[in-house]
């Protein structure tokens, strides 16, 4: 490609609302523009690489016998009302009526669309199992799009489901994909994690992250110093071995803590340590409000709050509400004689002596409270987030707190979908069963972006070979030199009858203005034509390493072929 006649439009100055290295560089190297808040324009550039990724995407995907389909973006309503999800997916579902009222949404997911296609086509376990796979754009309503690509509202995905007649047969397609996703990243030339994680809105469970480590990740790893555990934050389950001090408890006391509201300001004022204080925090956990209970020091974990109830939804209870159904603010909120809501906590709270809470009186706390003693909990259970510092939750090591991009999920969602929806085949006694299913998803422009955010310099973008948008940068100093025009075309139709992916610098700009956009850009083989022209020698430089040759346009094809094999 001449880059005279594409359209790269690349910028020195870093755009003010881009945050991070990826959406910097992308933007100045001219691989996208943005349409709107978290909308994207994928330029020749950045379509070029989103290419090769889908690329790697399909082979390793079509290697486990998943059969490429695509499926409509505008989904009817009906669909997700069968599901159920329709109603408990949340805003980030673009819904809207076509002229006739009838309710759609922008797809964000496809569970509900393959879920109905397969139910009306596949009829028998003989056709069992099937994997379908697509790539598509998908959208989400997020409140509030940042990082470039990596969380926007409109983006890329391939998303699989696999169907089943048994466990056994879901539970070795999902070792397939989950190799196949491995090798997705590693041809990538990720740093990247295979974390445990949570379904969220997919429901199911047995389900895996791959976290690609950085540190501008949204997500926080859990892992192991010592062994190869790694799971989200969220899902990582505390192993501590709790002991409580040996004191003998004491009498329960209301003191006055007059504007002391934090459990910092709390333990200072009374001179404790935070490890005795319990913190108390109402959620609203589906319909009904539940007071929860950790240690000072700990922060209660939602997700694990969510499974414990095996609830549709949590979120904490706003102040105001909080007031409301318990009558007293936030600072003094505490769980002594509370009997509208029920009351749970986690491990560690049961092992607090002569503790401090809230007396549910604003101004008030209790001290020498004694948990199992003074407070009516439900059940005790892992609520907290994991610490740095914490056991290995396999025995092995102390755990160890990494930042990472998701970007990709694997999921074993069971029979979730399919008997809500009344997808089933008839068994060999000719019997109905609901169909096993598997779901799986590949962000494709966030993978992008993660690959751009861990290959940078100082200069600009460094793209591994096989990713990047074109292999050589052919750059000619100037063309109205006759010498340098002629040996340029010549390597240019040279390497691209080679078979090459070459980028010819054709342009009538200064040398300067050429050296700087080819750093920016980042393709890993430069080759400058420039005043030993006339004797055939041509100067190559290594994007990834800076190492520069002079070399006789013979040896040129050998030498790349080298180069690139190890790029």
């Amino acid at each position: 490609m001449k880059q005279s006649m594409t359209l790269i439009p690349t910028l020195r100055e870093v755009p003010s609302d881009a945050e991070i290295k990826s959406h910097q560089l992308l933007f100045r190297a001219g691989f996208i523009r943005q349409n709107a808040s978290g909308v994207y324009s994928y330029l020749p550039l950045g379509k070029r690489v989103l290419h090769n990724i889908e690329q790697i995407v399909r082979e390793e995907m079509d290697d486990t016998g998943a059969v490429e389909l695509l499926m409509p973006a505008l989904q009817a309503a009906e669909l997700w009302q069968e599901s159920g999800r329709w109603y408990t997916y949340g805003p980030e579902l673009m819904r809207l009526k076509d002229r006739h009222g009838r309710e759609f949404s922008l797809g964000a997911t496809h569970e509900e669309v393959i879920t109905s296609l397969v139910r009306d086509e596949v009829k028998s376990y003989k056709k069992l199992p099937l994997t379908l796979y697509q790539i598509q754009t998908k959208f989400r309503d997020e409140k509030r799009p940042r990082f470039g690509l990596l969380r926007g509202r409109e983006f890329i995905m391939k998303d699989a489901y696999s169907f089943h007649a048994s466990q056994s047969s879901l539970d070795e397609i999902y070792e397939l994909l989950f190799q196949a996703y491995t090798n997705v990243f590693m041809r990538c030339n990720l740093d990247f994690r295979a974390v445990i994680a949570d379904s969220g809105a997919m429901g199911g469970k047995d389900t895996h992250e791959f976290m690609v480590l950085s540190d501008v990740g949204e997500d926080t790893i859990a892992y192991s110093d010592t062994s190869n555990y790694a799971a989200n934050i969220e899902m990582a389950p505390v192993v501590v071995n709790y002991e409580k001090a040996e004191e003998e408890e004491k009498t329960l006391e209301k003191v006055l803590t007059e504007n002391q509201r934090t459990i910092e300001e709390v333990s200072s004022f009374l001179k404790v340590d935070s490890t005795k204080c319990i913190k108390s925090l109402l959620f609203k956990v589906d319909e009904k409000y539940v007071l929860v209970l950790t240690r000072g020091d700990h922060e209660v974990n939602d997700i694990k709050l969510k499974n414990l109830f095996e609830a549709g939804s949590v979120e904490l209870a706003d102040p105001e509400v909080t007031t409301e159904v318990l009558g007293c603010p936030i600072g003094s909120l505490g769980p002594i004689n509370v009997e509208q809501v029920e009351i749970v906590a986690d491990f560690a709270v049961q092992y607090i002596a002569n503790g401090v809470c809230g007396a549910n009186e604003e101004n008030y706390h209790y001290v020498n409270v004694n948990p199992q003693r003074d407070i009516k909990v439900s059940r005790f259970a892992d609520l907290r987030f994991i610490q740095e510092g914490d056991p290995s939750p396999d025995g092995q090591g102390k755990i160890l707190f990494a930042k990472g991009i998701e970007v990709g999920h694997v999921f074993k969602l069971g029979t979730r979908y399919s008997e809500a929806m009344g997808a089933t085949y008839l068994d060999e006694n000719g019997k109905a069963q609901p169909m096993i299913m598997g779901c799986y998803g590949i962000g494709v422009s966030r993978t992008m972006a993660a690959v751009a955010e861990q290959f940078n310099d100082e200069k600009g973008l460094v793209w591994p070979a096989n990713i990047a948008p074109f292999e050589l940068h052919l750059i000619a100093i100037n063309m109205k030199d006759e010498e340098q025009a002629k040996l340029a075309n010549e390597l240019y139709s040279f390497f691209k009858q080679e078979r090459f992916e070459v980028l010819f610098d054709d342009r009538a700009e200064r040398p300067g203005v050429k050296f700087a956009d080819s750093d920016l850009i980042g393709l890993p083989i430069r080759i400058t034509v420039g005043k030993k022209a006339v004797e055939g020698i041509v100067e190559l430089k290594v994007r990834k390493t800076g190492e520069m040759l002079e070399i006789h346009k013979d040896q040129l094809l050998d030498t790349v072929k080298q180069l690139l094999s190890n790029l």
